[in-house]
């Protein structure tokens, strides 16, 4: 393993700790080709970058409702699935009414968005966890479509356990469409996907990448979501293993992840490189984690709160506090996107099955989003009304104010509607 060794100093370069981003890849193409030929694009697109001859897009509701698992993995599925929904129905927002001044009632109201596309990876591994991350919340938004994009595997059919969970979390509109063709689909809509008003997901360098071209056309994304990321802020009570587990977790989902060790204490770096070692050796995917481990990093600092204000300098997707009292430090932390407290909480159980959710900015996105919530599948409006007492008390000032402006029209509907009272 070659990552890098820093030792913090004032004005330390937090930039360089930052997960180094390729340019983003040029999509339009792909959207283009969509626009232009529809589902017969997505066929070809398919055969070209997953080697998948389809015979169908659509997955059969017959399909989906035969998908079956062994035993264990049904019963880790819906502990999953419980977890999440407790945590997640919790997030439904209340409409909010107030009486701002006598005669003046205004409210806030959410409503579910019509229809949305959710995005699962496929690639080299399943990922089971994405769709019910993705599809309760969704559930519990009230969305009346909702549609599911994920990879073909080898033999053009979907993972039984994908399918799976889909059924449990109430999804029946399934397509063996991935990657940037994907996304397009969803945005532009063929002759066998509808388009939606949404889509939500994480995905690859392609994947964030289109999403980013479909927000450009005016669907909406839950956020930049692409390659991975955890740091790890440790002190001297640490266990170097589990560290070296939990960066090895992450390093596995690609060689485009980022993995960083902040700590305290020095002597903590060398042990976690020998347990890396140690561990790697039985893991099937050594390659895919030492590429990522190749490029990143530790770096030592005086102590935990010079620790706290790297993390938010950097904005992870994940940060695991593995020190003493971790709960002290969270009023600290500004910019992350998911915090795991303490040496027994690894970012898996959150990947999984405690409850929150996986889906997360990332790339430094975290500085300005949040996780994905319930509410990443609503909308807001407001309303207001006046009675014939709201209409003189608010009159003066919405007369002044237009006029200031120079806005008469305004000034003209309100005033007479006072001249009518």
């Amino acid at each position: 393993m070659k990552w890098q060794h820093y030792q913090w100093y004032p004005d330390f370069p937090t930039k360089q700790l930052r997960a180094t981003q390729p340019p983003l890849p040029d999509v339009e193409g792909i959207f283009r080709a969509v626009e232009e030929k529809g589902d017969e694009a997505l066929y070809e697109l398919t055969q070209r970058y997953d080697g998948v001859k389809l015979s169908a897009l659509r997955v059969s509701e017959a399909e989906i409702h035969a998908a079956q698992v062994p035993p264990a993995l049904a019963e880790a599925i819906h502990a999953a699935y419980e977890n999440i929904w407790n945590f997640h129905f919790r997030q439904l927002p209340q409409e909010i009414v107030v009486e701002t001044q006598r005669g003046v009632l205004c409210g806030l109201r959410y409503v579910p968005i019509a229809r949305v596309g959710l995005y699962v990876p496929g690639g080299t591994a399943p990922l089971i966890s994405s769709v019910l991350m993705l599809g309760i919340p969704a559930k519990i938004a009230g969305v009346p479509q909702i549609v599911l994009a994920t990879p073909p595997s080898s033999n053009g059919k979907i993972h039984e356990a994908l399918l799976y969970a889909a059924r449990i979390c109430g999804i029946s509109e399934v397509y063996a469409v991935g990657g940037a063709q994907a996304i397009a689909a969803l945005t532009i809509g063929t002759q066998s996907i509808p388009a939606v008003d949404k889509i939500a997901g994480p995905g690859n360098r392609f994947v964030q990448a289109a999403k980013l071209e479909a927000a450009r056309r005016g669907v909406a994304i839950d956020m930049p979501a692409g390659p991975s990321e955890v740091i790890v802020l440790a002190d001297s009570t640490a266990h170097p293993e589990w560290i070296a587990a939990d960066l090895i977790a992450q390093a596995e989902h690609g060689s485009d992840s980022l993995v960083g060790l902040i700590t305290t204490d020095a002597e903590l770096i060398p042990a976690v490189e020998m347990a890396i070692k140690d561990l790697l050796s039985h893991n099937p995917r050594r390659a895919y984690a030492e590429e990522t481990l190749n490029h990143s990093w530790s770096l030592t600092v005086p102590d935990i709160l010079t620790g706290i204000q790297i993390v938010n300098a950097v904005a992870p997707e994940h940060l695991i506090l593995a020190c003493e009292k971790p709960e002290c430090y969270l009023s600290h932390l500004r910019q992350v996107g998911s915090v795991f407290l303490g040496h027994l909480t690894p970012e898996s159980a959150g990947d999984y099955a405690s409850g929150t959710n996986h889906v997360l900015p990332t790339g430094g996105m975290a500085r300005s989003f949040g996780s994905l919530t319930v509410l990443s599948f609503m909308r807001s409006f407001t309303y207001q009304q006046l009675n014939p007492e709201g209409v003189k008390a608010l009159t003066p000032a919405v007369l002044h104010l237009a006029e200031a402006e120079g806005l008469l029209g305004h000034a003209e509907s309100m005033r007479l509607r006072y001249a009518a009272i």
